[in-house]
């Protein structure tokens, strides 16, 4: 597993828990408002060994009760499910960031039950996916079936939209709702100049523009709420 970056005590990352949180390398998306453009464009850098890795977690108990595994995209890579396996085998409880693009990777790491707390990225409504992630003719059948996975399996979970002034607008807010009708939770995220994006030019909805946005989620997700206004 590529880890290139590490968040040595999050309260936010993990509802709930003191986590640490790992960066992966790499993803199959561009989407140009993305904030960790350094580990999606360019080549890897600064690695973290696995040693380092596991040094870091035996010192930390007592610390830290959770561990969360972000990118990028982390299931872009073959290994992530034995790099949980390693989380797990420290005794902390584990939460994973994903896009959803990979649903046999993510029904796998379920199944095994190697992860307590899932958030997959909803990027736009469907009919406006392949603008929001910055890939032209992507197939999003495959996210489709990550989110009816999510929500069939027991594990507790968050769905996530990051709205961005430029590239969306409350119709595609309101089409989202329809979609994750039922959903346990969900969160619009204010959007965040970073300095490392892959593209330039968005901004962040005002406060009046992201509560229009929420009431219209919350006519099909009556528990949506606005993250970081």
């Amino acid at each position: 597993m590529i880890i290139e970056g590490l968040q040595k005590l999050t309260l936010l990352d993990f509802p709930g828990h003191v986590a640490c949180t790992f960066f992966a390398h790499g993803c199959n998306l561009r989407c140009p408002f993305c904030h960790n453009a350094g580990l999606v464009v360019r080549k890897p850098s600064n690695i973290i060994n696995m040693e380092e890795i596991s040094d870091f977690l035996k010192k930390r108990h007592g610390i830290l009760d959770g561990v969360c595994l972000t990118g990028g995209e982390p299931l872009a890579q073959k290994d992530a499910i034995e790099f949980l396996r390693f989380l797990r085998s420290f005794g902390y409880k584990t939460k994973l960031d994903t896009n959803g693009f990979y649903p046999e990777r993510l029904k796998e790491i379920i199944d095994e039950g190697l992860v307590d707390y899932i958030a997959m990225d909803i990027k736009s409504s469907p009919e406006n996916y392949a603008l929001a992630v910055g890939v032209e003719g992507i197939d999003i059948s495959t996210m489709m079936q990550s989110v009816e996975i999510i929500k069939s399996s027991g594990v507790d979970y968050e769905f996530r939209t990051t709205a961005v002034k430029g590239l969306h607008l409350v119709s595609d807010f309101e089409r989202i709702g329809i979609w994750l009708d039922g959903a346990k939770r969900y969160f619009i995220q204010q959007f965040i100049d970073s300095g490392d994006l892959i593209s330039q030019g968005y901004d962040a909805f005002s406060k009046e523009e992201t509560e229009e946005i929420l009431a219209a989620v919350r006519k099909h997700i009556p528990n949506a709420e606005i993250r970081g206004l």
